[in-house]
Parts: C-alpha cells; structure tokens; sequence
C-alpha cells in the first residue's frame, strides 16, 4: 500500500510538472525512455511544429520568426533544347522531354509530400514553357491533371522580350534569358512568402520541399533574415578552396555558399530588394552566367544541403551537374512517368 500511494505521489507531480512546463514553454527530455512526455512523442519522431518551434536534439529549441504561410514555384520547361549552348549529352542520353517529366514528377512528388505535413502551407505551381511540341505538352499536361495541384502553364513570350535583352549568338540563349526574365517577373507580381524558380533538368528527393521549408524557418530564424537556398549540392563548389559554415537544419546539415545557378528558393521581400540584381542577369549572356545573383550572395546568406536534395541532370563530367554520393540511377527510375 505504501508502494502505490508513493507511485501515485509521484505520478501526480510528474503530470502537475509537465502541465507547468507546457504553460512556461519549456519541453521535457524524459532519456530514460527515449521520449518527450510534453510533446507526447518518442525522440526519433519529429519533434518540431511548423510556424512554432524547431527541436533538434541535443540543440534544443529555436523559435520560429521567419513563418512560411505559401510557396510559389515557378518551373522553366524546354522540352527540346538538350543543354544550353553546349553539344553534349545528359546523364542517360535521354531525349530532352524525358527529363522534364520526370522533373516535374520528382517536384509534384515533394509538394505533396510536403503537404501531408504541412497542410496549412498553400503551394501553387507556374510552368513557364519555351515552345514545346504540342505532343510534349500534352504529356506534362497529364501529368499535371493527375497531380492534384495548383499548377497552371503560362508560354514564354519571345517578342515581348526582343527589345529588353540584348540579341545573342543564338535563339538557345535569347530563349533561356526570356524565360528566367519572365520567370523572375511572375515571382515579384505572384510571390507571397518563398518562391522557388527550378528549371526542368533537376531530379528531386521526396522530402526536398519539407526539408526546404523546414530548414528555411529554423536557419533564417536563427540568423534573423531571409536568405537564400539551393537545393543541389554542386561538385563545383568543392573545386577551390572556399571557406564555409556549418548549419543544422531541420534534418540535415548545410553549408553556407556563394554561387548558385539558376535553381534556387528565396523570399518576395529578397526579390524585391535585389531586383535590379535579378534583372540584369537576364539582360546578356554574362560570364559567369550567374554573376549578378552571386553578387547578391555577398550580402546576404545563402546554403544548399548537405548532402544534396536535388540532383542537376548534366552531362556526368560537369562541375556543375552530379552532386556526390547519390545513387543517380534510383533517384532517375523512380521518377519514370511510363506508367504514371
């Protein structure tokens, strides 16, 4: 009897102190069972709530500032071209259509699995096309159909350009300054709180967009900014002896950087503010082609994951494609809309 009644003691100051603790903010590690009793979850799940907090044992907790409510995606197609102003092949010599679904599938794959866990984030998809066949269209357009998103095409318009960018060596790169040009404009008209430009020849992991959104609200949070986030883990930022930070995300490490390409996530407001930036880069074919938005990076954060979410499907000797330690071929066969 005296067993149980001091078991019960102890049971009800247990519960009383993990009430306390929840109106304080506080949460409890309870390492003996492995779990988190004010969380009411095991320490292997997810502890963190989006728009509120972010836990990362043994870290602890960062509350959120930087809340994301939306997400606008704004994705490049060319369905023909099969790599800007060069020659050579993609990884697995495919036609060039073949990589923009599986890319546009990999993407709708990410949004909604970013959806199951976070439903109350509004995601809405713009496809900005470059002249596809129409028989390619309608192949991005059944995907689209069964994909049961916000996602709509909007045609790059060629001569409402003619006069803004300067005339090129060939209609491949006039084409791909419009159609970032155009992009960009959608992303200041459109945007709300993240907007992700990516073009069609990147593959991406499953968990991309949540580890995006996630890692986005805790890193900015921490530093107290917007900042910018590439999706890839580039080979070419490992060619020079560059100095970087180590950040932790939501689930994995990243690493600050100061290049990217063209496939990156951002705020309205950055976009905004650097606006000039984003529009000279599509003015001339510079060099490097990037140049205007690395200039950005010199003031402002910038990270892409360790190790890489998304995979860029260049040529297998570009410093610019492959990112190390991914199994190209799985990532690529799961992405095979044959059947879809």
């Amino acid at each position: 009897k005296l067993i149980i009644n001091n078991y019960m003691k102890k049971s009800i100051i247990k519960k009383l102190f993990i009430k306390l603790s929840k109106v304080l903010g506080y949460e409890i590690i309870d390492q003996s069972n492995f779990s988190s009793p004010t969380l009411q979850k095991k320490l292997n799940e997810d502890l963190s709530i989006i728009n509120e907090k972010s836990i990362v044992l043994p870290l602890g907790e960062v509350k959120i500032t930087k809340k994301i409510s939306s997400v606008l995606i704004i994705f490049r197609t060319n369905t023909d071209v099969e790599i800007w102003d060069q020659n050579k092949k993609r990884l697995f010599e495919e036609p060039k259509i073949e990589y923009s679904l599986r890319s546009l599938n990999s993407l709708i794959s990410s949004i909604n699995f970013s959806k199951t866990k976070y439903p109350n984030i509004k995601f809405k998809v713009m496809i900005v096309d470059d002249k596809s066949k129409e028989e390619n269209l309608t192949k991005l357009k059944n995907l689209i159909n069964k994909s049961g998103l916000d996602i709509n095409i909007t045609s790059l318009n060629h001569k409402e350009y003619a006069d803004t960018i300067k005339q090129q060596k060939n209609d491949q790169t006039f084409s791909n300054l419009a159609s970032l040009l155009q992009s960009f404009e959608l992303g200041k008209k459109h945007g709300e709180d993240l907007i992700f430009f990516v073009e069609d020849d990147y593959l991406h992991f499953e968990p991309m967009m949540e580890e995006m959104i996630a890692s986005y609200e805790r890193i900015s949070s921490q530093v107290n900014k917007d900042i910018f986030m590439c999706p890839a883990d580039y080979p070419y930022l490992y060619m020079s002896n560059e100095k970087t930070n180590i950040l932790i995300g939501n689930k994995r490490h990243w690493r600050t950087i100061n290049q990217t390409l063209c496939t990156f996530m951002t705020t309205k407001s950055l976009l905004d503010k650097y606006w000039d930036n984003f529009y000279n880069t599509c003015l001339d074919r510079h060099d490097p082609f990037e140049k205007y938005l690395n200039d950005i990076y010199k003031n402002e954060f910038c990270i892409s994951p360790l190790k890489s979410l998304s995979l860029h499907l260049t040529n297998v000797n570009s410093s610019y494609g492959l990112s190390p330690f991914i199994d190209y071929k799985k990532l690529w066969n799961e992405n095979d809309t044959t059947n879809a």
